[in-house]
């Protein structure tokens, strides 16, 4: 059966405080309709982990948080009832670090999304700390939770006229020697930069105007070199939303809200596997999850993503790492402003149901 929406109840929030005259009545509590996701992404539009782990676990703890669509500006309350699942996707996790021990105290599954990129010396990530930080911190996040659940991510490669194919594979094999052993998986993905008009413009705008996308020609030379260092790593390489078949140098078509690896990683929580099979074919060896995981494809995702659902928690414009090559953030004194209510938020402790409130 496919993916039908998720279940959804009756949620007690607080409500906004009302002003009347000199008196200010308190927040009073209202009831509001929210969705029960199995599966929630933290996040793919900013980095939770590095700059909002202290407001992702006091929202986990109350229980939902609220979010707005950033099209149409709806409001959406998620509760984390039924959430048995969150990804966590980071350049920088480190301040999520303090806070495992609270998750695995509830019983909660998660896995990481690292993105381990080397574009130091073009200072296309600016505020992300020095590749040899990065990789410590992602040697002892394995360490912690084990390797099969940090995933490396190279995201995305990019070519100009000094990173060439063979540069990009360079500062590739320099990180990968350091972290074969901690990691069970390697994902990549070509940038795009015609598909996100506000991509184009922030390279150019900071100077990148020779950054250009891949040709079919050089992604196929690309993934043969990559394929000829991985005889020495054999470490699992998959695509991210990529519509090139690159199988005939081990690397196939991946997923990142990853079905296969919840199924391998979490199959003792009765509750996920129930969202994961069919019922009643739990045990089963006839069982496919290669039929099964298509059924629960994101439809809101790209053609060719393979993620299956999930629900992002993430808000544009919050991300201050401030990639050049960022689609998320359209503005960066917005991104500062924003950041800036959040952290005086934070030194209050007084935390939003949004990861910084309108």
């Amino acid at each position: 059966m496919s993916f039908a929406g998720w279940e959804k109840m009756t949620l007690a929030v607080n409500g906004e405080a009302e002003c009347k005259g000199d008196n200010t009545i308190p927040r009073v509590i209202q009831l509001v309709e929210a969705i029960c996701p199995v599966i929630v992404s933290a996040s793919r539009v900013t980095d939770i982990p590095a700059f909002y782990a202290d407001w992702f676990i006091h929202r986990f703890r109350k229980g939902y948080v609220k979010w707005v669509n950033p099209y149409s500006h709806q409001c959406q309350y998620v509760s984390f009832a039924k959430t048995r699942v969150i990804v966590f996707w980071s350049k920088d996790p480190r301040n999520m670090e303090k806070f495992l021990d609270d998750l695995d105290a509830t019983g909660i599954n998660y896995y990481f999304q690292f993105t381990l990129n080397d574009y130091e010396k073009e200072g296309l990530e600016p505020n992300i700390p020095p590749i040899k930080e990065r990789i410590n911190t992602f040697i002892r996040l394995s360490d912690r939770v084990g390797k099969k659940r940090v995933i490396w991510r190279f995201d995305p490669l990019l070519l100009s006229d000094s990173m060439t194919i063979d540069e990009l594979i360079r500062r590739i094999k320099y990180i990968g020697d350091k972290i074969q052993g901690y990691t069970s998986k390697f994902v990549f993905s070509f940038i795009d930069i015609g598909e996100y008009k506000k991509v184009a413009s922030n390279l150019e705008k900071t100077g990148f105007t020779d950054v250009r996308e891949f040709s079919h020609e050089e992604k196929l030379h690309f993934a043969k070199k990559i394929g000829a260092i991985n005889r020495d790593w054999k470490i699992p390489i998959y695509t991210c939303a990529e519509d090139v078949d690159l199988t005939i140098w081990n690397i196939r078509k991946g997923c990142c809200i990853d079905y296969d690896l919840m199924i391998n990683q979490f199959s003792h929580d009765k509750a996920l596997m129930d969202f994961l099979i069919p019922h009643g074919q739990r045990g089963l060896t006839s069982f496919l999850p290669e039929k099964r995981a298509p059924l629960l494809k994101d439809s809101g995702q790209r053609k060719e993503c393979g993620c299956i659902w999930s629900k992002d928690i993430g808000q544009y414009n919050t991300c201050m790492h401030l990639c050049t090559y960022c689609y998320a953030n359209h503005s960066e004194t917005v991104v500062r402003k924003n950041y800036e209510q959040y952290l005086r938020q934070r030194s209050s402790d007084s935390f939003s149901e949004k990861i910084v409130p309108e």
